[in-house]
């Protein structure tokens, strides 16, 4: 199957977007975009005049925002910062690029890094600094058509990117794009979602008999995104994800519509005073949107809880739960003809043979050959040899239920040091423990622990009563976790190979082998982003996050510290 590269156009003078809208009219039928735009902030979604981009637009947050359109022909990216912030930050090839006056020179070494060859540079009016950078750097200036398609508010400046300056290679697009996807829990049904989503042919493995039987078996979980003073790593992964999540549910027919589950809001209780100060000016601090998150002072939250709590909390409104299955169910589903599953099938063994990977159970019978492998089974992982010495963690996870009549009556999640769901088809969850023991039967102990949080959150007598008076009901699970909790997303490192490397591009790494793996408890949160961040890598689109939080899941970086812990100090 032949596809042709999406047009980049990366979009430093942004502003009300009509240059955009304009670009993407202009499509050809057959022809894909992507288009980058640098803003210092969102504009409000009352001011997008196209009612597709209206419904999807985000709110006025930090980072970087994928918004896909069209069915997927269309992709804006909104890259909100400072230019000379988020432009390092970019991964991309870019064949045309806007540039707004104003620009600082030195960031003519950054728009050479992401321009293709023969690329286009058209500015509005750049002053005779810029323009000497932009020569250094390889940009020769060109005459101005006389019939000016651009958009820009003059045709002052065009230039084309002609550097002979040596370019890292990029890496071969598929010759076939065929996955094997391992796994049909969150991560693989998003992955098999979004490769089908792209042209991709796809075989899923998974050895129950149905998609989401193991982390993702749970009868509910939450969804909300994580804040910090300092917006480290984590809070910025999370954000992103949340968001494009929400995005790409709504795309797929609606939380509560096409898989169960409810936007019904999740409200975080700060754990004691101190903590509440902390949550208070967390929220000062970022000024985030009241959509994304309120502070609720102890009796705006009571209120909201129906019973009394002393501190406050977060309000998430735009968070609330889902139950995992029944979204891979949903995702599979719209997979279509590209998707074929094959279900009771236990994918043990993997081996290379030319240009392919081939897939074995237990027995050796061959289960799918394609030169794409994707490990997404979770912990399983690590029972496939070229996985193995990933430093993943099983933790075990006991979540209690309890009959809607004997529960606190919500109509919102609520957490604090646990969780506890509004009910599911009769069921309330509570929960959730972490051990490390491989026991799957439940544990009156890990059911007193859960209704012990439980009390802590919501008190009162009827709920403190459950631990003495609730049968013993729920569900065991595991959750994959790697060392510093974020995922693994990408290339498997290949552990076998020796030689030293002191950066992450330089890692060693199975060729046509990917992870998508350690997702410990925000499988929902993070699944889709994911997904996405993978197939842009496969497919060498511009990725949808940030370098720095890409660098930051490469399934590689215990390795590079590793081999960076047993280099010899220098002189030695």
């Amino acid at each position: 199957m032949t596809t042709v590269s999406p047009r980049v156009i990366l979009d430093t003078a942004f502003e009300d977007g009509s240059r955009f809208m304009a670009t993407w009219r202009g499509l050809t039928s057959q022809a894909s975009l992507f288009y980058l735009a640098v803003t210092p902030q969102v504009a409000p979604a009352e001011s997008i005049g196209d009612a597709q981009l209206r419904a999807l637009w985000p709110l006025n947050l930090p980072g970087f925002h994928r918004i896909v359109l069209d069915d997927g022909r269309v992709t804006l990216d909104l890259l909100v910062g400072v230019a000379e912030d988020v432009l390092p930050e970019i991964e991309a090839r870019v064949d045309q690029i806007y540039l707004r006056a104003g620009l600082a020179p030195m960031l003519a070494r950054q728009l050479a890094r992401l321009a293709q060859p023969e690329a286009e540079l058209l500015a509005e009016a750049p002053d005779e600094a810029m323009k000497l950078a932009l020569r250094k750097q390889g940009f020769v200036e060109q005459p101005v058509p006389a019939e000016n398609q651009s958009g820009m508010a003059s045709a002052g400046y065009r230039a084309l990117y002609q550097s002979r300056k040596p370019r890292r290679t990029a890496p071969p697009m598929p010759a076939v794009r065929q996955a094997i996807v391992i796994g049909a829990g969150i991560a693989g049904a998003s992955a098999s979602h979004r490769l089908c989503a792209a042209g991709w042919q796809v075989t899923l493995i998974e050895r129950h008999g149905a998609p989401g039987q193991e982390a993702s078996g749970n009868v509910a979980g939450i969804f909300m995104p994580l804040l910090s003073k300092d917006d480290n790593i984590p809070t910025r992964l999370t954000r992103a994800a949340f968001l494009f999540g929400l995005r790409e549910w709504q795309r797929l027919g609606g939380v509560g519509q096409v898989f169960e589950g409810a936007s019904c809001g999740v409200l975080q209780l700060a754990r004691d005073a101190g903590h509440a100060q902390v949550q208070q000016d967390v929220v000062a601090t970022w000024n985030y949107p009241q959509q994304y998150v309120r502070w609720l002072d102890a009796p705006a939250a009571s209120a909201l809880l129906g019973g009394p709590t002393p501190h406050g909390g977060w309000l998430f409104g735009q968070g609330g739960w889902a139950r995992p299955a029944s979204l891979c169910a949903a995702l599979l589903a719209a997979c279509g003809s590209r998707l074929q599953q094959r279900f009771h099938r236990a994918a043990l063994r993997l081996e290379r043979h030319g240009e392919n990977w081939q897939v074995f159970d237990a027995s050796g019978a061959l289960l799918a050959e394609a030169p794409t492998v994707i490990l997404a089974n979770g912990a399983g992982a690590v029972d496939i040899a070229q996985a193995a010495q990933l430093p993943l963690a099983r933790l075990r996870g006991q979540v209690t239920h309890l009959a809607q009549e004997l529960g606190p009556r919500l109509s919102l999640a609520v957490c604090r040091e646990a969780y506890v769901t509004p009910p599911n088809q009769g069921v309330i969850c509570a929960g959730a423990t972490y051990s490390s023991d491989d026991d799957r039967e439940l544990r009156t102990s890990c059911q007193q622990e859960n209704l012990a949080r439980l009390a802590e959150i919501i008190p009162g007598e009827a709920v403190a009563a459950l631990a003495a008076t609730a049968p013993l009901a729920g569900r065991v699970g595991f959750r994959c976790a790697a060392p510093d909790r974020l995922p693994l997303v990408g290339p498997l490192p290949d552990y076998s190979s020796g030689g030293r490397f002191e950066r992450l591009r330089d890692m060693p790494v199975h060729a046509g082998l990917y992870s998508l793996l350690g997702y410990a408890s925000r499988g929902i949160i993070w699944s889709t982003l994911m997904a996405e961040l993978l197939v842009s890598q496969l497919e060498q689109r511009p990725m949808p996050l940030e370098a720095t939080l890409v660098d930051a899941l490469v399934p590689g970086r215990f390795l590079l510290k590793q081999r960076r812990r047993a280099m010899p100090a220098e002189g030695e």
